[in-house]
C-alpha cells in the first residue's frame, strides 16, 4: 500500500468517525427534545426525592 492510499484510508476513516459522532449527537438531542417542560420538571422532582436531599 503506498502512502497516498494510506492517507485516503485515514481520511475516510476520519469522515466515518465524524458522521457517527454527529448521528449520536442528533439522536441524543432528539431524545432530549421529546420531553415537555412539565415532564422535565416532574423527572427532576422525582430524582430529587429519590436522592433524599429534598426539602
Amino acid at each position: 500500500m503506498d502512502m497516498r492510499n494510506l492517507w485516503k484510508l485515514l481520511g475516510l476513516a476520519g469522515l466515518v468517525g465524524v458522521a457517527a459522532g454527529g448521528a449520536l449527537v442528533v439522536r441524543d438531542q432528539r431524545r432530549r427534545n421529546s420531553y415537555t417542560p412539565d415532564e422535565v420538571r416532574a423527572r427532576l422532582h422525582q430524582r430529587l426525592a429519590e436522592s433524599g436531599t429534598g426539602n
